[in-house]
């Protein structure tokens, strides 16, 4: 696939970071004429041997506010994108486009108490930076992280998530969020252990909050492996908690580039 030299912009790999076996980071330089708000996503691009170009939609970990761009990557075996990342290193150049996509932020919401981010695997990276930004902790009373992975090893930014509530611009709404692990595939201190979806309809996830979902003061996110999104999305249905559209204000958001 091709693009356009005017519709991206070059920009230098600083650090590939591994967070675990098949877990990685990026940070890249950013373009000072690039803009997005937290939840959105970019196209990045690795120029391969033939000189063609591999893209893939990767949304930002950092906050709009960061001179950087941060990414969260799962290695795909033989997979296109992150076989050519592979070969890359500190310095060498990636190909980004110059405009942010995506739907996954909190303009896609009116009113609302209580915030829910309900993420799989690398699905935690676009909630990341929406809770390094200032507008969540402003607009919500509670924020409850929900962060699902098969295996404990697979938990990535734990450090990032814990040290939030001390940074000097969130320290005044410290107590507002509420961080919940979730294990799926073994027994983890302090985590559940269930499929979001099981445990929205057990009732589990709402008890380890402290707090109810309702049609008033929920608004919800989700973000991860598309069934998980599909399936979780049905299961708010039921409780008539419905997808927010332009044209008709919801309590449910989604992302989808997959």
């Amino acid at each position: 696939m091709t693009a356009s030299p005017d519709k991206f912009t070059r920009q230098t790999l600083l650090e590939v970071q591994p967070l675990t076996a098949n877990l990685f980071s990026l940070r890249v330089t950013r373009d000072t004429g690039f803009r997005f708000r937290a939840g959105q996503f970019a196209r990045l691009g690795v120029t391969k041997a033939d000189g063609s170009v591999a893209w893939r939609a990767y949304s930002m970990v950092s906050a709009p506010h960061d001179e950087y761009l941060d990414f969260f990557s799962i290695v795909v075996p033989g997979g296109e994108f992150t076989s050519e990342l592979s070969r890359l290193g500190t310095g060498d150049e990636l190909l980004i486009d110059r405009q942010a996509f995506g739907y996954l932020s909190l303009d896609r919401f009116v009113g609302g108490r209580d915030l829910w981010l309900l993420a799989t695997g690398t699905g935690i990276a676009p909630f990341l930076s929406i809770l390094q930004d200032f507008e969540a902790w402003e607009r919500f009373e509670s924020i409850k992280l929900v962060y699902s992975v098969r295996e404990a090893k697979e938990l990535a930014y734990l450090d990032l998530i814990a040290g939030l509530e001390r940074r000097d611009y969130l320290a005044e709404h410290a107590g507002k969020l509420q961080f919940i692990p979730v294990v799926t595939r073994e027994a983890h201190p302090g985590a559940l252990r269930a499929r979001i979806t099981t445990l929205l309809e057990t009732g589990e996830l709402e008890a380890a909050a402290g707090l109810e979902l309702s049609t008033e003061h929920s608004r919800i996110m989700l973000c991860g492996n598309p069934q998980m999104v599909d399936d979780t999305r049905a299961v708010l249905k039921q409780r008539d908690l419905q997808l927010s559209l332009s044209r008709r204000p919801g309590q449910v958001a989604v992302e989808s580039y997959w």
